[in-house]
Formats: C-alpha cells, structure tokens, sequence
C-alpha cells in the first residue's frame, strides 16, 4: 500500500491528533486512522459544550455483516452515551422508521485488544487478520477509536464525560455498486431531530 511518499506500512507508528502513538496492525483499516483524527477534533470541540452527541458512521468491518446480519445496523456506545440509553433510543427510532439497529456492548476487551505491545507506541490500531475472522471484530474499531482520539479521557468518571456512539453500517448501507440505503440517517433525525 505504500505508493508515495505521504503513505504508510504496517507495522509503522504513527502519532494522532491527540498525541497517542499508534502502530499501524494493517493498511486495510485505513478508516479508523482517518476517523481517530476527526474525532479528537470532535472531542476537543465538544468539551466546551453542553448536552452534545458524538457519532462515527462507517462501513468498517466484515464481522459487523456476520454479527448483525444484512440490512441492519451496529450501533455501540461508551459508558456516558450508554448512560443516558444513545443506542436504545436510536434503536428505537429506527424501528419506527424501517431503519433497524442492532445494539453491541464495548467491553474492557476491546479497549484491552488494541494496546501496543511494546514501549515504542501506545496503541495497535488492529490484527493482521480480517475483522470477520477476529473475535469481537466490530466492536473493536470502536475501542481504538475511544482510545485513539482521547475520548478514553472523557468516560464515566471524568469531569466532563461525552457521549459517544459508533455506528458500523457495513451490513445495512446497501449494495456497492448499487443504490444506498440511507441507514442510518432515517433513525438518526427520528432519533435527534423529530418525526422523519
């Protein structure tokens, strides 16, 4: 995957926007590298507000189709967002709207999965083995991306706790080629804005 100069390797380090150093498990998981960044931005814009939402949409794993099955989505909060039921309450939506979720647990294993294995980096960003292939593949990206953006910082018991959600659309996007579904963003406005 290295074609130019700006790209990288596996087993490369890369420090995040946050300041955390992630050794890179597999190219393939690109877009958690991408989402880690834009969430610690998220997260830093976040703090100065009140009552705020943090969501990531992605088609990111294999095992999310295999978990859930086709056309329904994954969604997985962290200890704030599962405090004030962020999943239950889309989960809910989307029911009303045809837009279904099936809701997942983020456990101490996942955060546990993705730390480094050595002293030169803080975080593995994953395996080299396919999601569908590695137990709790779906869950998780969504540890990574907790730990890896800095959200870890703003759990239950900090000063300022955010709520986050993940939501893998990798089984309910639709067809590619084809025509999208629009998952999840039927549940998501049912959910936050009002009556779709």
């Amino acid at each position: 995957n290295s074609i130019g100069s700006d790209c990288y390797v596996s087993d490369e380090i890369i420090t995040a926007r946050s300041g955390v150093r992630v050794r890179v498990g597999n190219t393939d998981a690109e877009g958690r590298m991408a989402m880690a960044d834009v969430l610690s931005q998220f997260k830093d814009e976040a703090v100065k507000d009140q009552d705020v939402y943090i969501f990531t949409v992605a088609t990111l794993t294999g095992h999310a189709c295999l978990a859930v099955g086709e056309g329904y989505t994954a969604i997985m909060d962290n200890g704030p967002a599962r405090k004030k039921d962020v999943s239950k309450r889309v989960q809910a939506a989307g029911d009303a709207v045809g837009d279904a979720f099936e809701i997942s647990t983020i456990r101490r294993e996942d955060f546990n999965f993705c730390t480094g294995p050595s002293e030169y980096e803080d975080l593995l960003q994953c395996n080299n083995l396919p999601s569908s292939r590695t137990p709790r593949g779906h869950q998780l990206p969504a540890g990574f991306l907790i730990r890896a953006s800095g959200l870890d910082k703003h759990g239950l018991d900090s000063d300022k706790p955010l709520c986050y959600s993940h939501v893998d659309i990798a089984a309910s996007s639709g067809p590619y080629p084809g025509i999208p579904s629009g998952s999840p963003i039927p549940a998501l406005v049912e959910a936050f804005v009002g009556r779709v």
